[in-house]
C-alpha cells in the first residue's frame, strides 16, 4: 500500500491506490488500510472536495531504512551481516552487483556513510 502511495507521488485516492494494486481487494478494504496507515502515522491525507488524498508522512528512504532495521531485527536476530548473507545467498549476483557492494563495504570499513 505504502508503495502504490510512493509510487504515485505527492497524493492519491483510495481508487489511484486500488488501481496501483494486484488483486486489489474491495474500495472499503483499501480505505479500512489506508485508516490504519494514518492512524500509526505512515501516511496523512487531505480533502479534495468530497474525496480524501493520502500522501506518505516519511520520505521515501526513511521508509524503506525503518522497514530494513526491523527485518533485521525480527528475522536476523538485529545481525546485519546475517540478513546481507542471507540475501548473498537468496539472489544470483552480476559481477557489476558484486562490485558495487563491495565498494560500500569499503565504504563501511572507511567509516563513511552516504
Amino acid at each position: 500500500m505504502l508503495d502504490a502511495l510512493f509510487a504515485l507521488g505527492e497524493g492519491a485516492s483510495v481508487e489511484d491506490v486500488r488501481a496501483r494494486l494486484n488483486d486489489p481487494p474491495s474500495y472499503s478494504a483499501v480505505r479500512a488500510m489506508l485508516a490504519r496507515l494514518e492512524a500509526k502515522g505512515h501516511i496523512r491525507h487531505r480533502e479534495e472536495g468530497l474525496r480524501y488524498v493520502y500522501a506518505p508522512t516519511k520520505p521515501r528512504s526513511a521508509t524503506q531504512r525503518t522497514a530494513l532495521q526491523k527485518l533485521v531485527r525480527v528475522f536476523f536476530g538485529g545481525s546485519p551481516s546475517s540478513a546481507v548473507t542471507a540475501l548473498l545467498k537468496q539472489e544470483e549476483w552480476s559481477r557489476e552487483d558484486l562490485d558495487a557492494l563491495s565498494a560500500e563495504i569499503d565504504r563501511a570499513r572507511a567509516g563513511g556513510r552516504r
